[in-house]
Parts: structure tokens; C-alpha cells; sequence
């Protein structure tokens, strides 16, 4: 997947104003106009469509974990990424939306998409380990359209916290 399809993604499933994702890059500190989200968000296929550096979704991604979880001084700010894959992105959406590894199989049963739970382990294993597994798009759009199927259910508002 690409980081313009993870945006539009993520826009969707919490209903964000293009003024709130500059509002959420801002939060992990990177000043980016609204001019720029706007191209991000547009189709591959409109003129005025550019694709999103992974530096910036870096910046995103941690700005969405500020944004869902808050700001705590006494723990250090993430890392930014400068080359991103499907496996830091569902490892810094995991972060952002508080779910645990054993969350993610009934994220994606939602999405009608069976995963066990030691490939989901392999995934969030360190890239020299021996069972590190890459994170393929199939999982991961999965995985975005579970996340929006639990927060932004079908009657169009979003899920309560309970």
C-alpha cells in the first residue's frame, strides 16, 4: 500500500477535516500545508495528486499516536522513520489505537480475514530475526478497513469508547 492509501485510510475511518491532519502532522512537531495533505489525499489518477514522502507519513503516524493517545513527557517521542513498509505502519497504528499483538486477529476477523496469531507475532519481530515475516498490503487493508469497521461502524457515526 501506499502512504497517499494509508492517509486516505485513516482520514476515512476517524472522519478527520483536511485541517485536522495538518492539525496531527503539527503534533509531532512538522508544519505542512494544507495544500500538501490535500494532494495526498486526491487519486492517482487527478492532476493535482503527489504522492506523500515517507519522512512525512512517519511524521503522520506519530502524530496520530499523540493525537490518539496524548503526549506524555515522560516517555520519549517515537522514532521517525525514513524509509516506511507495511510493517511500521501496523506497528505504529497498533500503537495509536492501544491495541495489544493479540488485538489484531479479531481487528481482522472483522474485515472477514483470518490470521494466526504467530504470523501476527512474526510481523512485529525485528527485521534480523529469524521468524520476521513482511507485513503483505492483503493484511494490511485488511487491517485499515477492520479499524474502520470498529470506529466508524455502519450507521456513519462513530463507535462510543466504553
Amino acid at each position: 500500500m501506499t502512504n497517499n492509501d494509508i492517509l486516505r485510510s485513516v482520514r476515512y475511518m476517524l472522519d478527520l477535516s483536511d485541517a485536522k491532519m495538518v492539525d496531527i502532522f503539527a503534533l509531532a512537531e512538522s508544519e505542512v500545508p494544507l495544500a500538501d495533505v490535500q494532494a495526498w489525499l486526491k487519486k492517482e489518477d487527478d492532476a493535482a495528486y503527489r504522492p506523500c514522502p515517507d519522512v512525512l507519513m512517519g511524521y503522520f503516524l506519530n502524530g496520530l499516536i499523540f493525537y490518539r493517545r496524548g503526549k506524555s513527557e515522560d516517555a520519549p517521542a517515537p522514532s521517525i522513520e525514513r524509509k516506511m513498509n507495511n510493517n511500521i505502519f501496523i506497528k505504529k497504528l497498533r500503537i495509536a489505537f492501544a491495541l495489544k499483538t493479540t488485538d489484531i486477529p479479531e481487528v481482522l476477523k472483522k474485515a472477514n480475514f483470518n490470521v494466526s496469531q504467530a504470523e501476527i507475532g512474526a510481523i512485529f519481530r525485528k527485521p534480523d530475526h529469524k521468524n520476521y515475516r513482511e507485513c503483505g498490503d492483503q493484511i494490511l487493508r485488511n487491517f485499515l478497513k477492520g479499524l474502520s469497521l470498529i470506529h466508524r461502524p455502519a450507521s456513519g457515526k462513530p463507535a462510543q469508547k466504553s
